[in-house]
């Protein structure tokens, strides 16, 4: 089937479905009318979207952590923990690598191993095999609504298991799942599964349940420039909208600069309303998510929670919102229970100290937001330019042109061209340029921040600066000056 941007038909996805649910055994689980039943079955405090609606009418932003081991009952111990103690707004269950790479037989050997060792020897919650009776047990044994994370590039089935079993929100997408995560896997593949997963989220929103779907903004979580992660969050919007869904929390990772970290997060749902209605769909609800800085970390504790603590402060004065939260053993490995909690707490302190106060609307503001709406409507005016019209298309043709480019992504269908660095006042700034299509006014901004930069640290720009950006905030610094 050649790839375009057009509602699935529904002969074709029932057919594929057939296929879809045999894929592993808990897959004869599943029965669509009785799934939509039990879905409505869910009190209203237990629905992602129509929570997340209420804080975003109260100008709220929620505290939602990562978290997931291997067994049924140390998840519902974990995410319990996560919500008493921690005190979560949206509990998660990230699910483990193996599954993320539909390896269900490996998976299942991690769950006997578990058992045996009587500690998760996974890095998730294996929720193919677990099925779903067993998903719906750990949305019953808590108060919140729960998001399955993962990064699954075929997350077909997942889907199918975890809407069957009661979970109100959905993360990834076509290209944030692919790009970012796999080397092999062509653009045009996943965004043919993702469009499955979407469509069936607008199967169940026909049925009057809705589902929130969350692209995964952050991409590869490091240095990734503002209009970079807002065209991929964009495109994936408009491919999701297409297949029915009604309910998108789109994602943004933090940079570090408060001024452009906030540009971005206000610029996100604004270019999304502004391609929707472009295209001619008609308005969805639409979110944000800030995720706290996704690099690397330091190994100290203290320091740690410095970093955690900038990035809750970015999200309340951002007003995104949602915002996932990192812990002080982040550059440690999987976090123990109570480190998780630590994290959730010290975020939420700073955003109930902030939740009234506002960024001033300074020019220096409003010259973020503009340059951030210039780089991203010159990406997807060109991507739509390739795909004569059609985003799916346009995407695949984009990233095979360089007219998108995530930087340091493991696949091979990204060009891998560009390289962005920080300015003097650590905004992510452009190096080095690739093919995307920028005019030579938003070039020129971009070579005399850096070049003010390189007055300040005696040095001309090169890819040092680069290397140093990767590992500053892990040292205790925001630009990676030399010492």
């Amino acid at each position: 089937m050649e790839l375009r941007n057009r509602k699935l038909d529904a002969e074709d996805f029932w057919q594929e479905r057939k296929e879809v649910l045999t894929q592993w055994a808990s897959g004869a689980e599943v029965d669509f009318d009785e799934a939509v039943v039990y879905q409505k079955s869910l009190p209203k405090h237990k629905i992602f979207a129509e929570k997340l609606k209420l804080g975003k009418e109260q100008g709220l932003t929620f505290a939602q952590p990562r978290a997931g081991v291997a067994l049924v009952s140390e998840h519902i111990e974990l995410l319990r923990y996560l919500q008493d103690e921690g005190g979560a707004d949206f509990l998660p269950t990230t699910i483990d690598s193996y599954t993320r790479q539909n390896r269900y037989a490996e998976a299942q050997n991690g769950i006997g191993e578990s058992r045996t060792m009587g500690r998760s020897m996974l890095n998730g919650f294996p929720a193919v095999n677990h099925g779903v009776k067993a998903c719906r047990q750990i949305v019953e044994s808590v108060q919140l609504p729960v998001q399955v994370r993962h990064g699954t590039p075929d997350a077909r089935l997942l889907a199918e298991i975890a809407l069957a079993g009661g979970f109100t929100d959905f993360e990834g997408g076509g290209i944030s799942y692919n790009i970012p995560y796999a080397k092999e896997v062509p653009l045009e593949t996943t965004i043919r599964y993702w469009q499955y997963v979407d469509r069936l989220v607008g199967l169940y929103a026909e049925r009057g349940v809705v589902i929130n779907r969350e692209p995964f903004g952050p991409l590869t979580g490091t240095l990734v420039p503002p209009c970079i992660s807002h065209a991929v969050a964009v495109i994936e919007a408009l491919l999701a909208v297409e297949q029915g869904v009604t309910s998108l929390t789109l994602g943004y990772g933090q940079c570090g600069n408060l001024l452009q970290d906030a540009a971005a997060v206000h610029t996100l749902t604004q270019l999304a309303e502004e391609y929707l209605a472009k295209l001619g769909y008609g308005p969805v609800m639409l979110t944000t998510v800030f995720h706290q800085w996704m690099g690397g970390f330091p190994q100290d504790e203290a320091k740690a929670y410095g970093v955690i603590a900038w990035g809750a402060a970015t999200a309340a004065l951002a007003k995104a919102n949602k915002v996932i939260v990192k812990t002080p053993h982040e550059a440690l490995g999987i976090p123990t229970k109570e480190a998780n909690a630590a994290g959730i707490r010290a975020t939420k302190q700073l955003l109930n100290m902030l939740k009234d106060q506002r960024l001033p609307r300074t020019q220096e503001l409003q010259a973020e937001e503009d340059i951030i709406l210039a780089e991203t409507r010159a990406i997807l005016d060109k991507v739509l330019e390739l795909g004569e019209g059609d985003v799916a298309l346009g995407a695949v043709r984009g990233f095979q042109a360089g007219i998108i480019d995530v930087p340091f992504a493991p696949s091979r269908f990204n060009a891998g061209k560009i390289l962005p660095a920080r300015d003097h006042s650590g905004a992510v700034r452009m190096l080095d340029f690739g093919n995307l299509p920028f005019n030579n006014e938003i070039r020129d901004f971009h070579r005399a921040a850096i070049a003010e930069r390189g007055k300040a640290e005696s040095r001309d720009p090169s890819f040092q600066m680069v290397i140093d950006d990767i590992y500053a905030i892990g040292k205790g610094m925001l630009v990676g000056r030399p010492r």
